[in-house]
């Protein structure tokens, strides 16, 4: 199975370090005359001047397009194997009230790991009944607090939840779908904690232990078991992987269709996007014809009917549709063992994108607010944190000349960057800005040094006590 390496091999420098590659940056962008980048109709320079930086910029048509897009090869190649699908978008990737409502108007159903995305996707209107709720270790409230709602399936991911779920689903009188998650044993060739089908993983259960778990399953009234779950991995650019997983599944779904219906096979997401220009990522509609004829061919050779299929991709539909950008602080030349490199620093950093530290991820930077016809140098980005790995893109190539108070851009965080931020050294989260023909507006407003302080019950408790107030 072919997949993205973490860190690719050190890239040359391009011909043009002003150029804009299209399977790496949002459909559309581009640069005006005056050389600044444009996303969605607006101008980097009028984003920053009135919003400010860091700012993460996601292009709601992009969006909405890769959704559209990805339910629509899914769709297409489960009819063409005689079945139907639903695509769940993941919410993980990045969710907002904004983001739910144009997944939802795209067709698709909302995938959510946590009470809290739980709560985001209700509040943004998405029929309960098209949420799926996964999570290692959904609480108890949490699962009581799903199956009232009318949650249309609850993915169990251990041997406890069983009896949480049919205890919470009897106390509310209803008869809870649910799945079970399971590890095939095949996982992306990709970073290890991206990994998640090993065996030795928190996520799931093994696959031989499906039958027993199942049966536990169906001993319930309250619950109707619907299928097994796999998720394989993440930053997968073909089907290989997905067809292998189908083949692992299908066997064992084949022995519980013995013993009652088993309707449904959910393969889980994980598909891949270009980072940089060395990421080829499969087309989504030749994946789902990968992944379809697979399931279709096992299902022939296990004697089952092929199931009804989902899949839950998030990444592959946000991803690409965001940007986020930066304004140069200072610029480093430090010498290395082959020469210069150039320190770009920048006034965000791990505190909005944790991957490149976390996964050692590879992210593409371009000079965003003018063109220059200097020669490119070797720079790494990196943010304002007190970390040496506080770095944002571990080497691209950018124009010489490039100077504090220019726009930096960096391609494809509409997934996981948000999803993950953090206030680490006391630094404001940035707002997320959807942009759409020509057009700004907020859609999760960012954070400022007062709303940290505001949270720190410490300096409260001060005030209260200069003041004579005691609990």
């Amino acid at each position: 199975m072919s997949s993205s390496a973490s860190v690719p091999a050190l890239r040359g420098a391009p011909a043009d370090p002003n150029a804009l590659d299209p399977k790496v940056w949002p459909e559309g962008a581009h640069r005006d005359e005056a050389g600044r980048l444009v996303v969605g109709g607006v101008d980097v320079e009028t984003l920053a001047a009135r919003f400010g930086t860091p700012l993460y910029v996601v292009d709601e048509g992009v969006a909405r397009s890769r959704a559209a897009r990805t339910r629509a090869a899914f769709e297409r190649a489960a009819a063409s194997v005689g079945t139907s699908v639903t695509v769940y978008y993941a919410g993980k990737a990045f969710l907002s009230g904004a983001v739910v409502r144009w997944m939802t108007e795209e067709g698709l159903a909302i995938d959510v790991a946590t009470g809290g995305e739980f709560a985001v996707a209700l509040a943004a209107g998405a029929d309960p009944a098209r949420i799926g709720f996964h999570g290692n270790n959904k609480s108890v409230r949490e699962i009581e607090r799903a199956v009232a709602a009318g949650v249309g399936t609850i993915i169990i991911d251990s041997e406890v939840e069983v009896r949480r779920v049919a205890d919470a689903a009897s106390r509310a009188g209803r008869v809870q779908r649910v799945r079970l998650r399971v590890n095939s044993g095949v996982h992306a060739s990709t970073h290890e904690f991206l990994a998640t089908a090993h065996e030795d993983q928190k996520f799931g259960i093994a696959l031989p232990d499906a039958a027993r778990v199942v049966a536990d399953i169906r001993s319930h009234d309250s619950l109707d078991f619907v299928g097994l779950h796999c998720h394989i991995g993440s930053q997968i650019f073909d089907a290989a992987g997905f067809a292998e997983s189908a083949e692992r599944l299908l066997a064992v779904h084949a022995e519980l269709s013995r013993v009652a219906p088993v309707p449904e096979l959910n393969l889980g997401g994980g598909f891949g996007i270009a980072y940089t220009e060395a990421d080829e990522p499969a087309p989504i509609q030749e994946i789902a014809d990968g992944i379809a004829g697979a399931v279709a061919r096992a299902s022939e050779r296990f004697g089952v009917p092929v199931p009804r299929l989902a899949f839950e991709p998030g990444r592959s539909i946000i991803g690409p549709a965001g940007i986020t950008l930066y304004t140069v602080g200072t610029v480093k030349p430090v010498p290395t063992d082959d020469g210069w490199r150039h320190y770009v620093s920048v006034d965000g950093g791990m505190s909005d994108n944790i991957r490149t530290a976390m996964y050692g991820a590879a992210y593409t930077a371009r000079l965003a607010s003018r063109v220059s016809t200097e020669p490119a140098s070797l720079v790494r980005v990196v943010g304002k944190h007190c970390e040496s790995g506080d770095i944002v893109v571990d080497h691209d190539w950018i124009p010489h000349d490039v100077a504090p108070g220019d726009l930096v851009a960096v391609a494809a965080t509409g997934a996981y960057c948000w999803s993950l931020a953090s206030n680490y050294n006391h630094v404001p989260r940035p707002p997320v800005v959807a942009v759409s023909g020509g057009a700004a507006r907020v859609i999760v407003r960012g954070e400022s040094e007062e709303d940290l302080l505001a949270r720190d019950a410490g300096l409260s408790d001060h005030d209260d006590d200069a003041h004579g107030v005691t609990a």
